[in-house]
């Protein structure tokens, strides 16, 4: 009897063993879509496991409701969501965050921008060009025109960066931008707080026209809304005042327009937009309210606010390469901040790379947009 036991947990053993070699062979035998040759198969093929992907996604989110449903139900707490693993929850804390009771912020009454930001005086930007301006650089900065508030636009010429620095601090001017341009291409940005500095150079890259955005809309007058995120460290709060000091304090509500700065991973994303809010009626029925006569269910409607935004332009991307202290001077200039890589390429030990993609970061600027209209 005893032989005959083992025997028999032998064979469940040797059972369980083909099964997973069963189930092994499987999904070797799966065929995917880049295996296939043919292009019109490949493509079904792919279609249809996209289909299942969904199907079975759906299938999760209706349990998770259902799960949620039952313990409201039932007075219970509903189980927690799951937390996307993204880029953002997973990089390691960083020192240089800005604390609330941080010495940084008691320092703001003295600093370059604080006669600005205090509303002593009015923002008032003077707006050029390099030496040698291309076809779109002009069309950029007509733009620009009419995202800042109180700029002017002077032409370049051949007068030196540093005769324009003291032209414009005769004229009280408050800030003066310079837009570079390389190969017919807005390719950077410098920002010269005026009387005292700073200077801060950006690359600047993405470029999106506002005749480029599809269904984009007409700015208006109005003085716009200004939303920075995400500029928490030591460095960015600093580059945080500097933009801010581009504005002005007192935006006019009635335009409905607001411009974006968000920062994510030392990336800058500008957004322009204009926003309205819509009321919707959405009908629900009742089934356990009915008509005694009809025996029909009574229809209630509950009207919603619902936001809307509607993109202006333009749409592009800033990245900082140095910080420099004063006005802009490239012999004798303290610099507070450079960036690594620009160092290395100043002295031809890295070439510069393009800078990757900001398609997918444009759902993360909407979302925060959102986030600010349910505030308001």
């Amino acid at each position: 009897m005893e032989d005959y036991d083992d025997d028999v947990v032998v064979d469940k053993k040797e059972k369980k063993k083909m099964k997973k070699m069963e189930k092994e062979k499987e999904k070797k035998k799966e065929i995917l879509p880049s295996m296939i040759k043919n292009k019109e198969k490949r493509s079904a093929v792919h279609a249809k496991l996209k289909h299942q992907k969904k199907v079975e996604k759906r299938k999760k989110l209706k349990a998770r409701d259902a799960e949620e449903k039952r313990a409201l139900e039932l007075g219970e707490e509903p189980p927690p969501r799951k937390i996307p693993r993204t880029i953002e929850n997973t990089r390691e804390f960083d020192e240089t965050v800005c604390k609330p009771d941080d010495e940084l912020f008691a320092g703001n009454d003295a600093d370059e921008f604080s006669s600005v930001l205090k509303r002593e005086r009015n923002p008032k930007i003077l707006i050029t060009t390099s030496r040698f301006n291309s076809t779109r650089g002009p069309a950029f900065i007509s733009e620009l025109l009419e995202v800042i508030p109180n700029a002017h636009y002077y032409k370049r010429g051949t007068y030196d960066l540093k005769k324009i620095v003291e032209y414009a601090k005769k004229q009280d001017f408050t800030s003066l931008i310079v837009v570079h341009t390389n190969r017919r291409e807005p390719d950077a940005l410098l920002i010269i707080g005026l009387p005292d500095g700073p200077t801060a150079h950006f690359k600047l890259s993405r470029l999106v026209l506002r005749k480029e955005i599809k269904n984009h809309g007409n700015p208006t007058s109005h003085e716009p809304e200004l939303v920075l995120t995400n500029f928490t460290t030591c460095l960015g709060h600093r580059i945080g005042r500097l933009i801010q000091s581009l504005f002005p304090q007192e935006p006019n509500f009635r335009g409905r327009r607001v411009v974006t700065f968000h920062n994510q991973r030392d990336y800058i994303f500008f957004r322009h937009h204009r926003y309205i809010f819509e009321t919707k009626e959405s009908k629900q029925s009742d089934s356990k309210v009915k008509n005694r006569k009809d025996g029909k269910g009574e229809k209630n409607t509950q009207q919603k606010v619902i936001a809307r935004l509607q993109e202006c332009g333009p749409r592009f991307t800033l990245k900082l390469r140095s910080l420099q202290h004063e006005t802009f001077d490239t012999k004798g200039g303290e610099y507070e901040w450079v960036h690594k890589k620009q160092i290395l390429v100043h002295f031809g030990l890295v070439h510069e790379q393009p800078m990757e993609n900001c398609d997918q970061f444009c759902p993360i600027v909407y979302s925060t947009l959102v986030e600010y209209l349910k505030i308001i």
